[in-house]
């Protein structure tokens, strides 16, 4: 990525344009989540791979499911996916919170310190910022 793509002055970086569309593939306007986030969850994952992508559209396809369960919660996540795919973050979820420092714990954090999780979820698995 560089400096000018991070500025605007050459547009948004090609990741972002990226998880914008897997963002939609999960449900919700890409415009719904902020910009900072998407830079932020953009950072995580590259930082994740060890500094380059190997294949950042599958990247961007298994973090936004997170992050949109997070944001929205179960029900609504439910009713724009299924609940086999609401079920199968929710265990994602679980995992991350014993594991610690995961990709998907990581991607959780951010949905806190966003300020975007919904309260539901925080209520759910009991998260809090420590």
């Amino acid at each position: 990525m560089d400096i000018l793509s991070i500025f605007g002055i050459r547009g948004r970086p090609k990741e972002v344009h990226h998880l914008n569309d897997a963002i939609r593939k999960v449900g919700i306007q890409p415009s719904l989540v902020a910009d900072s986030v998407k830079i932020s969850v953009i950072k995580l994952l590259r930082e994740a791979e060890g500094g380059n992508f190997t294949d950042i559209v599958t990247s961007c396809e298994k973090a936004a499911p997170m992050v949109v369960y997070c944001m929205l919660g179960r029900e609504d996540y439910e009713e724009v996916n299924n609940g086999e795919a609401a079920d199968e973050i929710e265990k994602r979820l679980s995992l991350a919170i014993n594991s610690g420092d995961s990709l998907d714990a990581q991607l959780i954090m951010l949905t806190l310190f966003a300020n975007i999780a919904h309260p539901a979820v925080i209520e759910k698995f009991d998260l809090n910022i420590r």
